[in-house]
């Protein structure tokens, strides 16, 4: 964890994202060194491209981990897909035989995970916001605290 507010014109906040993603049919793709270190490589690239911080990467022969900082306007669905949709470009660049394992040239599945990430646990923010002048005890209903 970062732990660091990100600043804008007209906002500050902390947008930290864990995203994981697989290869196609949960194949052990990745298995070699050679196919991580690319990847890997291709994944910094990318987010230095976007402006995106990548905070942890993790690497598996059949899936993949990121912890990233997104800017406000980035949304983690439109990052995901960059992440995504480059580096399979290139993972097909750098290893012609992956055409023969994916022939229809999706390397990675199209499902993903993704939440956000915190310094504060759900229940800390509950009570941040009990805790205010005004909380909302119903629908509709207002009242001081």
């Amino acid at each position: 964890m970062s732990g660091n507010f990100m600043s804008g014109a007209h906002w500050k906040g902390f947008l930290e994202y864990h995203f994981e993603w697989c290869p196609k049919y949960r194949r052990n793709a990745l298995r070699q060194t050679r196919f991580k270190d690319f990847l890997f490589a291709k994944l910094q690239e990318i987010a230095r491209r976007l402006d995106v911080g990548l905070v942890e990467v993790g690497i598996q022969s059949n899936h993949v981990h990121v912890v990233a900082d997104l800017q406000s306007w980035q949304s983690p669905s439109w990052v995901l897909e960059r992440f995504k949709g480059e580096s399979s470009y290139a993972l097909f660049d750098f290893a012609p035989n992956f055409r023969k394992l994916y022939r229809k040239g999706h390397f990675w599945s199209p499902g993903k995970f993704c939440r956000t990430v915190s310094d504060v646990t759900t229940e800390q923010v509950r009570q941040y916001v009990r805790k205010q002048d005004h909380r909302q005890t119903a629908l509709g209903e207002f009242h001081a605290a």
